[in-house]
């Protein structure tokens, strides 16, 4: 059973305590370069019509990932039992191939030069925890489960977005 994240744009507010979890759980020291969970806001239109958006990203966990394709000692894996895409930093030579593959740029890499990035909080899965980001998320925009978990999330959250939008309980739009 694959797990993932959904992400509603509309609740994050930009905080970065998901990523400031991240780096806690996972006890990296801000400055060091890393940040595997990280909170980009991109603004838009003309002032007085703005708009902000916040985006949270981490590895994707692809399907088909494009850095394990790429990696010329296979120091990447997808993981059969859950999907989950992890780095062997013994065998990583901290060529950066993965880094060009990726489309969302999600490689990075620490001190020792290996890539390193998000492996959903293996260690938290084991004991039976979600991954300190979504945990750590204050305001619901960031969540974690299985694809068909996060399916019917995105479907409700959907349903619930259209309907405000048409408001289908105020009939003064039709007019027979």
């Amino acid at each position: 059973m694959p797990f993932g994240f959904y992400f509603d744009a509309d609740r994050c507010i930009g905080c970065n305590s998901c990523s400031t979890a991240c780096l806690d759980w996972n006890n990296i020291k801000p400055g060091q370069g890393v940040q595997w969970m990280r909170v980009f806001s991109i603004e838009s239109g003309k002032f007085p019509n703005t708009k902000l958006i916040n985006i949270s990203l981490a590895c994707r966990h692809c399907a088909k990932p494009a850095c394990k394709a790429i990696c010329p000692v296979e120091a990447i894996e997808k993981r059969s039992e859950d999907g989950i895409v992890v780095v062997d930093t013994d065998k990583c030579i901290g060529c950066h191939a993965c880094f060009s593959a990726c489309p969302f740029a999600v490689p990075q890499y620490g001190d020792d030069g290996t890539m390193q990035k998000c492996n959903l909080c293996l260690d938290r899965l084991s004991r039976g925890m979600e991954p300190a980001c979504a945990a750590g998320c204050l305001f619901g925009a960031l969540h974690f489960g299985t694809f068909e978990e996060l399916s019917k999330l995105a479907q409700e959250r959907a349903a619930r977005k259209l309907a405000c939008a048409i408001q289908p309980s105020d009939h003064s739009w039709f007019s027979p």
